[in-house]
């Protein structure tokens, strides 16, 4: 049982209730954007976290490697 509801909590923890304004103030604040833009990456790719963001370009698709950075002098 303990396991269930540890299953449960971390699922929670992955995803953005976007019904709860409280939470999706706290989640904009945490992922640096606007509650709109938020709400917009939500609806465009639902609520789990890991997608939302890659929305707003804070990660990398799942299996995907950053790019290296540039050189200046290139």
């Amino acid at each position: 049982m303990a396991d269930d509801a540890t299953n449960l909590a971390r699922q929670d923890a992955e995803r953005i209730p976007a019904g709860d304004e409280q939470a999706v103030q706290a989640w904009a604040r945490r992922l640096s954007t606007t509650p709109e833009r938020l709400r917009a990456a939500i609806a465009a790719v639902g609520d789990r976290v890991h997608d939302v963001r890659v929305q707003l370009g804070h990660a990398s698709p799942a299996g995907e490697l950053p790019r290296p950075m540039q050189n200046a002098a290139d």
